[in-house]
This record gives C-alpha cells, structure tokens and sequence, in this order.
C-alpha cells in the first residue's frame, strides 16, 4: 500500500508548485525514494560500489561493479593490512549546438566519488597485488603471505543415533 492510497484522488493530479509550495516538497521527496532504491547513489555526490570478495588457499579476489570506468579513474593503495578503492565517476554531458537550451525531466545516470576499504586478515604486500579493470568490473588480486597459506583437512561428520 502506498502512501498516495490515504490521499483523495483528485488531490495529487490538481496540485501546482506555483499555488501550493508542499507539492514541489512531496515531488522531492517522491524523488529521493526513487533513488533509494536503485543501489547505485548514495547521496552527496558518492556512489555505492558493489563488489564482491572470495577466497582461495593461495589468494583473495575482489571484484566490484564499475561501469564506464577506466582504469584512469580508479585508485588502488594499500596500508598494511588495508587495501582503498577509491576514484570518480564524472558527469557524461554531450553537448551539441542545436540542443542549447535543453530542459532535463530526468537524470537517472549518476555521478561522484566513491570510496571503499577493506581489511584482511594478513599484512599485504604491495609487490603482490594485481589490479585490472575490464568491461566495467575491476578485478584486485592480493596473494595471502606463506604464514596465511592454511593446509584444509576434511572432517568426517558422523551420525549420533
């Protein structure tokens, strides 16, 4: 149920901006529910990288959405037993001579900084850290120290009767 179900039919269609000032607050905020829900902007110009992280016996793997992005706009450092993500999506404006003057209803593609730190559980060295970026998904490889190489033995499981 929607919020605009408690509201009289004809209250929303005959609302003006220019006669009541709470209509231009009501589309604001229809506004920023919009945008909540698609994952992607956050507010204050940054943006939400989803990224994904795994695990095997010699390495971690981190992947995170990027469309759009080279490598230009992405920084990778690392401090210890931190690894930053960090860069800039910029503004796609195409400007063309006949079409001064335009008028947006709409943006929905978004634009700002973004920012994303992970710890491990190992000191890292920088020597062994690889980045790539590839179809819009940057892929960061962080071989483990040899102390961090575990041997896994399989544990048989029993039944209790």
């Amino acid at each position: 149920m929607s919020y605009q179900d408690f509201l009289p039919a004809n209250w929303i269609r005959n609302q003006n901006p220019a006669v009541n000032p709470f209509f231009a607050l009501r589309k604001e905020v229809d506004s920023l529910f919009d945008d909540f829900g698609d994952g992607i902007f956050t507010g204050a110009n940054k943006v939400l990288v989803r990224s994904n992280v795994s695990e095997t016996d010699k390495e971690f793997t981190i992947t995170a959405e990027l469309p759009g992005l080279t490598e230009e706009d992405v920084d990778v450092s690392v401090t210890g037993d931190r690894i930053v993500i960090k860069g800039e999506k910029k503004t796609e404006k195409e400007e063309k001579g006949d079409e001064e003057g335009r008028t947006y209803h709409r943006i929905e593609r978004t634009s700002g900084s973004f920012e994303r730190m992970m710890t491990l559980p190992f000191t890292i060295d920088p020597d062994k850290v690889e980045a790539v970026v590839k179809d819009g998904v940057l892929k960061v490889t962080i071989a483990k120290p040899p102390e961090a190489v575990t041997k896994t033995k399989k544990i048989n499981v029993g039944y209790d009767k």
